[in-house]
């Protein structure tokens, strides 16, 4: 078999439905199955997925694809890395399969931060990096957790890594740019040194700590660039995402030495910000992880800050999170060396939802011998209770408030309906449609379209399009077209979720075939209704050949040319057969 045939069988064998649902939750309507799209911001079940076509469409982002496209945008993999889960996944080899290495801009900085990772990695077992490794030593870092983490570390004052890289052939400018030097010295001295990996494990950065006593910043990270967001990145990412899938739940941490803590106890479904706080694009990462989300941070003042940051912008984003309550002298690290594995494994199993945690947090500071002070508090605890979706704990939380204050459960009650009713009025006048008008399109691109939509569905359709020399009006409409053509012939067979594939390398066409995918034709089609888009495809043929004669006419100075160019002209109008 080639490349394409092994793909096919790969993808046969992958029901999409079944693939889709081991990430996000679908319910069937009707033929089709719909959940929450993970491509874009949005808390409704705008995805729709078709077990028929094997394709899945989101009406809101217009995320389009077949099974190797959602895995490729889900999990930030490449096409060879998908082919090969999906082959295991179903017991395929993929023997005669042909890998085709991808070259990118980047290369050559991945290059780099390898050579800088190794180096500073060999720095941490010589005689210089004896103080390093006798930190790790106390911190209870052991040899294992150091290579797992390829922790390494940077001489002091000293240029070798720039010496190195630039002997190698690599551009002091490149260097500078990509964040490891300046000018002619090493960014990082004297700091133990953490790799930062990208979504799919490659090293794009480092992140620097200090060991000594020093007024320089603890972490130094390296300056941002193509590839290094700090908005964007999750430190510890790439382990946590097969992890996070295994045991249904990812835990947000604050900082690297709590990851590594976690892990030499056996919790690796963990990830942590870069020294910033969480960004939309963080939490966009997060959901496609899991939506059991727990928030582990600092038992301080900062850390009960960050907590509630966090909740609230999860909130917004239609998860409720989960919380772990430390002490306000612990952070994750030092509890799980004080009290070990089943201390915080207690802990997570019995997280509180972000909604209790900040009701307990609203009691903080609060003199409750002040009548507008309870008031106060209590109005602020309906507030958030109106905000939970539950109604077994909104009651719980009405008689909480009841049995503290010693206030009718009725009153309660009544006051958390009226602020319900008041945001539901709110909501409804300030919720306006969308209307988004899409482009409109002529007849012509509507009637070339609709052909190619059934050409997809329908291989008699094919061949019929060809007996007719059909020319689409547009460049591209004329390439889908030949493409389909192409296929057909080749394969013996059409279909739209094996068509994806073959196209996805091609990829000015996808945008327009995403357009096909989306539409939602009938799936019969009389002869008669194909005839009329014949139809409409042969007037535009006309139009514009006529549209050329004109010009011809208007660009011609010898009088004789212009007579048979009007000529040619009348007979096209007519309906005679123009011959060429």
């Amino acid at each position: 078999m080639n490349n394409q045939d092994i793909i096919n069988e790969v993808r046969r064998h992958n029901d999409i439905v079944d693939v889709i649902s081991e990430k996000i939750p679908l319910e069937k309507r009707g033929k089709n199955y719909f959940g929450v799209c993970p491509f874009h911001d949005d808390t409704n079940p705008s995805m729709s997925v078709s077990r028929e076509k094997q394709i899945y469409t989101c009406f809101s982002c217009h995320a389009t694809g077949n099974v190797f496209t959602f895995l490729m945008n889900y999990e930030h993999k490449e096409f060879n890395q998908v082919l090969s889960d999906l082959a295991s996944r179903v017991g395929i080899t993929l023997k005669g399969y042909k890998t085709k290495k991808i070259s990118t801009k980047y290369d050559e900085w991945y290059k780099i931060y390898n050579l800088a990772n190794k180096y500073y990695q060999n720095n941490l077992l010589t005689k210089e990096g004896e103080s390093a490794r006798e930190y790790l030593k106390n911190r209870n870092i052991d040899e294992l957790t150091i290579k797992e983490f390829e922790i390494g570390y940077s001489l002091k004052n000293r240029d070798d890594l720039t010496r190195l890289l630039t002997t190698k052939g690599y551009s002091i400018d490149l260097l500078n740019k990509i964040g490891l030097s300046s000018e002619n010295h090493d960014i990082y001295n004297s700091r133990l040194m953490f790799p930062l990996h990208d979504l799919n494990g490659k090293v794009i950065g480092f992140s620097g700590r200090i060991i000594t006593n020093s007024k320089q910043n603890k972490y130094l990270n390296t300056k941002e660039t193509e590839l290094f967001k700090k908005g964007k990145l999750l430190y510890h990412y790439h382990i946590a995402r097969d992890e996070a899938r295994v045991k249904k739940s990812v835990i947000i941490m604050e900082g690297f030495m709590d990851i590594i803590r976690a892990s030499t106890i056996g919790i690796k479904n963990t990830v942590a910000t870069m020294g910033t706080a969480l960004t939309k694009d963080h939490i966009k990462e997060i959901k496609r992880l899991s939506n059991n989300i727990i928030l582990c941070f600092d038992g301080d003042e900062a850390g009960v800050k960050a907590t509630l940051t966090a909740g609230e912008l999860f909130k917004s984003e239609g998860i409720e999170v989960k919380v772990i309550m430390l002490k306000e002298d612990d952070d994750p690290d030092t509890y799980i060396l004080k009290n070990g594995k089943e201390a915080f494994q207690g802990l997570l199993n019995n997280a509180i939802y972000y909604s209790d945690f900040k009701i307990k947090n609203l009691s903080r500071n609060r003199n409750f011998t002040s009548s507008e002070e309870k008031s106060n508090y209590i109005h602020e605890v309906l507030e958030e209770a109106s905000k939970i979706n539950d109604s077994i704990r909104t009651e719980i939380i009405l008689k909480d408030l009841a049995k503290k204050f010693e206030i009718g459960y009725n009153t309660l009650e009544k006051s958390f309906k009226e602020l319900v009713n008041t945001k539901e009025i709110k909501k409804e006048v300030n919720t306006t449609p969308k209307n988004v008008q899409p482009k409109k399109k002529d007849k012509y691109q509507k009637a070339s379209l609709n052909i190619i939509y059934y050409m997809l569905n329908k291989q008699d359709i094919i061949d019929m399009v060809e007996s007719e020399h059909l020319v689409f009006p547009t460049e591209d409409l004329r390439a889908l077209e030949s493409e389909i053509v192409y296929f057909y012939h080749k394969y013996g067979f059409i279909n739209e979720a094996d068509f994806y594939t073959y196209l996805t390398p091609k990829g000015e066409l996808l945008n327009l075939l995403n357009d096909v995918l989306e539409m939602d034709l009938k799936t019969s089609l009389t002869k008669e209704e194909l005839l009329d888009y014949f139809k409409v495809i042969r007037e535009y043929n006309l139009k514009k050949t006529i549209a050329n004669l004109e010009e011809k006419i208007k660009n011609e100075s010898d009088p004789l040319r212009q007579v048979k160019y009007a000529e040619e002209i009348r007979k096209l109008r007519i309906g005679d057969v123009l011959k060429w």
